[in-house]
């Protein structure tokens, strides 16, 4: 049986690079109207602030399945009890397995490590699979904590103390 395996990895490993274009990719595409191009992904790549996602100020985490990498995403402390959720990813050829969910849990726990009570987010409304991700793993609507041009909708969660 092909299951996810999902740990803490640094962002900038050839499979977290990897994933990280994808995600802009799709992301960027989407909102664009049209692919985006080599040059605009290594732009958005540039100074993303992806290298806060590691001990002590947050963790970034790839999944993969069958030993190919397939998911990522990060966790990002904005306080001392509050974690944020960003560059959640799966890539199209590994949604329906399961590994959203299984991402989600794995960047809770990692949440609940750094001394977070709560998690949030911020996405857009185009990003429906995402949406539909969140709110089928226990996230709700909250209002805004933040403001950006590509921030649409908020969602936040209660998350369970580590034992």
């Amino acid at each position: 049986m092909t299951t996810w395996s999902l740990r803490p990895e640094r962002f900038d490993t050839p499979d977290a690079t990897a994933l990280r274009r994808d995600y802009y990719d799709e992301v960027a595409g989407r909102y664009w109207g049209r692919p985006a191009t080599a040059a605009e992904i290594d732009e958005e790549l540039a100074d993303d602030g992806v290298d806060q996602l590691a001990v002590p100020t947050g963790e970034f985490v790839v999944g993969r399945y069958d030993g190919k990498a397939g998911s990522c995403g990060g966790v990002l402390l904005l306080d001392p009890e509050t974690a944020e959720l960003t560059r959640v990813y799966v890539r199209p050829a590994f949604r329906g397995s399961g590994g959203g969910a299984v991402l989600l849990s794995a960047l809770e726990s990692a949440a609940a490590g750094l001394g977070a009570r709560r998690m949030v987010l911020n996405t857009r409304l185009d990003l429906i699979e995402a949406r539909t991700l969140y709110t089928r793993n226990g996230y709700q609507e909250v209002p805004a904590y933040c403001e950006g041009p590509y921030m649409e909708i908020w969602y936040g969660k209660e998350l369970r103390p580590r034992p």
